[in-house]
């Protein structure tokens, strides 16, 4: 673990927990830099020790008696205590906090709750402990009682004291959100789905429904209103790295090596005798689009539906996204990959124009209709990657829900240019836009549903 701090004359590197000898070795490389000041935490008889503590640096032994005075550390450690209950802010408490209470906890300093529930492990408080430890960077991130008992509602699992959830939801009551359902590690009733790598929105026979993309290679299909089981796909030994979903039902899977897979198992079968099927040898429409999906090694997919086949988009490692199906175009629109890819079809021409969305390494996230010339200017930006997104037309213009790889949701009305913003505290691995533009948030212990609660003003 390493942390860096700067002033106007060196860098000073401080390196927690150094065992290794290759670590030590690499300390002593840079060792002769004079603009650094290198800190380095090692055990004693650690290799890295033996090797740094022959070296000529300055070591301090808390072996030894004179770095360790007892009587000063607990001086310390009781001013400690006492600066951290006089902290400035709306939720300045004292350092007694009621960590059964889920409004006290709302409202108290994060970090003395937070050490309270670390220091008590055997009381779990109805479960409101084991979901604030689950959700805490969040919680520490956010000063706002209200948002606070948001995210608290979001990690609550179903064995929780079912006195928890009104309590916090009516704390929550002036947030940007309200929570639809949530489904964590170890619920039953529904139950929780698996770690997410991928989610995708369903049509046609899929309409309603919502396919969730986990490491052991099973896509399973929930309703999206209430998170119930409605089935799974099984693609082998295939691992899902990104999921879209075609007008009539099936499945387009990248798996972990950029390779698309079609899943039909939902699409209805025609009618007609079974020699019929035989002597029609024509190639469907999807078999046709997977043909070219096929040219290109992608890591990001998207799909917009349209008079026959629709469109679809892969996003590679270059920065390109290429188009195939009734339209064909390619563009480089990011700097590094493409990790995540979005679209609509808005209401432009007879049969509309598809839209596509692009989120990148790069930080940006940008807007490109095949055939013309890509924007100049990102539509949104900023420090950190595009972890994942998607993007629905409503009767407001486009909605576009993005997850930064810094762990904030961002949901933006494009036409009215407002933003609600959401930390669910775990990382993100991939957001969805259900019915109704419920934002749906996939995390390797939970998954979340959540609807605003009102409009916002730009």
């Amino acid at each position: 673990m390493a942390a860096l701090a700067r002033d106007t004359r060196r860098t000073v590197i401080v390196l927690a927990d150094v065992h290794s000898r290759s670590l030590a070795r690499l300390v002593l490389d840079l060792r002769p830099l004079s603009h650094l000041r290198l800190v380095v935490e090692s055990s004693s008889r650690s290799p890295a020790h033996r090797l740094l503590s022959a070296a000529e640096v300055a070591e301090l032994d808390l072996d030894q008696g004179q770095w360790r005075d007892q009587q000063r550390f607990e001086q310390w450690q009781a001013s400690a205590v006492k600066g951290a209950g006089t902290r400035e802010g709306p939720a300045a408490q004292e350092a007694d906090v009621d960590l059964a209470d889920p409004v006290a906890v709302c409202q108290a300093d994060p970090w003395l709750v937070t050490t309270g529930y670390e220091n008590e492990p055997a009381q779990n408080h109805g479960g409101l402990r084991d979901a604030w430890l689950r959700v805490g960077q969040s919680l520490c991130h956010d000063p706002a009682a209200p948002s606070r008992a948001l995210t608290l509602l979001t990690a609550l699992s179903d064995s929780a004291d079912p006195r928890l959830a009104p309590a916090l939801s009516e704390v929550a009551e002036s947030s940007d959100w309200h929570v639809v359902w949530s489904r964590v590690r170890g619920d039953l009733v529904p139950p929780w789905p698996g770690p997410v790598t991928a989610l995708g929105v369903g049509r046609g026979p899929l309409a309603g429904s919502l396919l969730v993309a986990g490491p052991g290679g099973i896509i399973r299909s929930l309703v999206d209103r209430d998170a119930s089981s409605q089935g799974r796909l099984s693609l082998g030994r295939i691992q899902p790295q990104a999921v879209a979903v075609m007008a009539d039902g099936t499945a387009l899977v990248l798996d972990g090596h950029g390779r698309a897979h079609a899943d039909t198992s939902w699409v209805p079968r025609p009618a007609g005798s079974g020699i019929a099927a035989l002597l029609d040898s024509a190639p469907s429409s999807t078999e046709l689009l997977m043909g070219a999906l096929r040219d290109h090694i992608g890591i990001s997919i998207a799909y917009a539906p349209g008079e026959s086949t629709g469109t679809a988009a892969l996003g590679d490692s270059s920065g390109a996204v290429h188009i195939c199906g009734e339209i064909t175009d390619s563009a480089v629109l990011h700097r590094g990959r493409v990790t995540a890819l979005a679209s609509v079809r808005l209401p432009f021409g007879d049969m509309g124009t598809p839209v596509f969305y692009s989120g990148g390494a790069d930080g940006t996230v940008r807007v490109w209709a095949p055939g013309s010339t890509p924007m100049r200017e990102p539509l949104l930006q900023r420090p950190c990657p595009v972890v994942s997104m998607d993007a629905v037309d409503t009767e407001n213009g486009p909605l576009i829900a993005v997850a930064w790889a810094d762990g904030e949701v961002e949901c933006v009305e494009g036409a009215a240019g407002i933003h609600r913003m959401f930390r669910p505290g775990p990382p993100v691995r991939a957001v969805a836009l259900a019915s109704e533009g419920r934002l749906v948030i996939g995390m390797d212990e939970s998954v979340v549903c959540l609807a605003p609660r009102t409009r916002l003003s730009p």
